[in-house]
């Protein structure tokens, strides 16, 4: 098993320094397909992060895994067209089936963890979180189902957030918990017994989405075009909102600007939480492949030997792998 190369610099969680190596030895027939999971709180995250990094593997032959760790049951509508009463009673079944859509347009598999949404507390002061939600779960609890996935998958790259969350979610930051968690667990045959065979995977991206670097080119592709941004107020009140977001550097950029189109059908498929003329949809498609024809990542985990920056996710897996 190679050495450890721990990445995340300001993060207080220490890297992977043992488990069974990834594929158990088996990786050297070179048979295996690569494999690469992405977990997310709720459904429609899998389409607003990462969503073209994961229709470009799977045009590669790259066998694509989604977690979803709740129902997205406590999400409002944000699709006004979507906002009728017999939504707003059925939510959840009304998110099952979109996410059905999106999976189906990426081409990925999906697997839900059945935890309960916890809800974007709002307020001054914050209200409490709902009994029974994920947010609250104990970590071993909340991480259980998440380790037996990975034992399952097999995966060879995992992504997730943050430790904030991407933005200050309570879901999204329990996701960060449970797949950091599951990473360093699942490889040690002493953890979480009965849920597998050990796997540990070789690699740990954070979604680097919203960057400032990103928006910025974005902004300025517009401005150059005749065409207003939506970015304006963004970056405005970056700044005044540093401390609520982790600060790490990009060093990873996966060109994927092909599957653009792509992403934003996964993302009309949840269509009670995109609105077709809202925000998402604002800079056209060939503004952005010229801007910004990539989607961004933090390696916050490694074990094994890689180049940064990088511009693929496997780099130093697929010698590994595929022998």
């Amino acid at each position: 098993m190679s050495e450890v190369i721990d990445t995340a610099v300001n993060d207080d969680t220490p890297a992977v320094d043992g488990g069974t190596a990834a594929g158990g030895g088996t990786a050297a027939g070179g048979e295996e397909p690569l494999r690469l999971m992405a977990v997310h709180a709720h459904p429609d995250d899998e389409s607003s992060k990462g969503a073209a990094t994961m229709a470009k593997y799977v045009a590669e032959g790259v066998e694509v895994l989604v977690v979803t760790c709740t129902g997205g049951e406590r999400g409002d509508i944000l699709n006004p067209a979507m906002d009728r009463p017999e939504i707003k009673a059925d939510i959840g079944k009304v998110r099952e089936a979109e996410m059905a859509r999106a999976r189906e347009i990426l081409g990925v598999e999906q697997r839900w963890l059945g935890f309960v949404d916890s809800g974007f507390p709002e307020g001054d002061p914050l209200p409490p979180l709902p009994d029974g939600c994920f947010a609250l779960e104990p970590l071993e609890k909340a991480s259980e189902p998440l380790v037996r996935a990975v034992r399952d998958f097999k995966p060879h790259v995992m992504l997730t957030y943050d430790e904030k969350g991407g933005y200050p979610h309570p879901d999204h930051v329990k996701c960060h918990e449970v797949s950091v968690e599951a990473f360093e667990a699942a490889g040690d045959p002493e953890r979480y017994p009965g849920t597998g065979e050990p796997w540990q995977p070789l690699k740990l991206y954070y979604h680097m989405t919203f960057n400032k670097e990103r928006i910025l080119a974005l902004h300025h592709a517009m401005e150059t075009a005749g065409l207003e941004s939506p970015y304006a107020e963004w970056l405005d009140a970056f700044e005044e909102k540093k401390e609520k977001r982790a600060n790490w550097d990009v060093t990873t950029r996966v060109p994927c600007a092909d599957h653009f189109e792509t992403r934003d059908q996964a993302l009309l498929a949840h269509a009670t939480q995109i609105d077709p003329n809202g925000f998402w949809f604002v800079v056209p498609i060939d503004v952005q492949r010229e801007a910004w024809p990539t989607e961004d990542y933090h390696l916050a985990r490694s074990l094994v030997d890689t180049e940064l920056p990088e511009d693929d996710l496997f780099a130093g897996i697929r010698e590994r792998v595929c022998l």
